[in-house]
């Protein structure tokens, strides 16, 4: 696999840039050293679950229990976190045991290293979010309540653009392995979604809707995932049990057209004014004005050639006679 490409950021952040802090997630939550997409149509799938899945938890948590808790959802973003920190490595672990059977694990180094700093910070991000929220709710000084509130709106826009971020890339497994975030998602999202079915935890929608509302989520991303690794094989290749470095290289991306190259299409003709000064006229003279004389000076003065005088019959013959006397 490729090394870390460029710093972490790949140059794009200024310090104007954290005025916004949903600009310093997508630097931070999506690095350069991330492999571009191969299917955007999946991109574009996941996108959409992700939108739906938290439209539909908001609603649950304002509409249907009572009113919008940070606290509660903060606790359910740090139960997630404990399970990622402990179920990603794990699975890693899994498959880097069935990819020593067809390869070597050394050159899986750096990206997984870069992969498990990228979980870390945002977990650590997750915390820290909590740990604010908390100090903001225990104080009593307004200026503490100020600036925390300040803060705590800056981490919530960061932290929340961040999850959206490192669950469409999943914490850049695709740099390890094109399938590896399709299976991550896939075993999170189930043993996520399984304690609350244990625990009869169904947010107050009763057992049919609760039910459909917390397998939902799974079922919506086990069915992404299949569609997705079934594409890289067909299309790429590329197989979730295969050694990364056996799999076959992956189309490049496609450069921009330089300025002024040709179009290519054989019924275009090359772009430009073709009435320019200079740049060949095909309807102009070559020379000047194709009327004039050869010697220059004026076309119609006598004995110059006009090509428009009056006809003399007598003019092409020889003065005298040619019959004879």
């Amino acid at each position: 696999m490729a090394r870390t490409i460029g710093r972490w950021t790949g140059g794009t952040l200024t310090a104007r840039s954290f005025l916004k802090p949903h600009k310093v997630a997508e630097a931070v939550f999506h690095p350069a050293w991330i492999p571009p997409s191969l299917d955007p149509a999946i991109d574009k799938l996941k996108r959409i679950r992700v939108v739906a899945g938290a439209v539909a938890s908001i609603g649950v948590y304002t509409v249907l229990e009572g009113g919008f808790d940070v606290t509660e959802l903060l606790e359910n973003a740090l139960t997630a976190s404990a399970v990622l920190l402990f179920l990603t490595p794990v699975t890693v672990g899994v498959m880097l045991l069935v990819w020593r059977r067809t390869g070597t694990l050394r050159q899986l180094r750096t990206p997984l290293l870069n992969s498990l700093a990228l979980l870390l910070l945002f977990i650590g991000s997750v915390v820290a979010l909590a740990l604010l929220v908390q100090t903001v709710n225990a104080t009593h000084s307004p200026l503490v309540i100020i600036a925390g509130g300040a803060a705590m709106m800056w981490m919530l826009v960061f932290v929340a653009r961040g999850a959206f971020r490192v669950t469409g890339n999943f914490f850049g497994a695709g740099a390890v392995h094109r399938c590896l975030p399709a299976l991550l998602s896939t075993v999170t999202s189930w043993l996520v979604a399984v304690p609350d079915l244990v625990t009869g935890d169904l947010h107050g929608l009763g057992l049919t809707l609760g039910v459909v509302f917390i397998l939902g989520a799974p079922v919506t991303v086990t069915a992404i995932a299949l569609l997705e690794t079934g594409r890289l094989k067909r299309r790429y290749g590329i197989r979730l049990g295969a050694h990364p470095a056996g799999h076959p290289p992956v189309p490049g991306p496609v450069p921009p057209m330089p300025p002024g190259a040709p179009t290519g299409h054989p019924y275009i003709p090359p772009q430009g004014n073709p009435y320019a000064p200079g740049t060949g006229n095909p309807y102009g003279p070559s020379t000047g004005n194709p009327y004039g004389p050869a010697t220059g000076g004026s076309p119609y003065a006598p004995g110059t050639g006009n090509p428009y005088a009056p006809y003399n019959p007598q003019t092409p013959y020889n003065p005298q006679a040619p019959y004879g006397p």
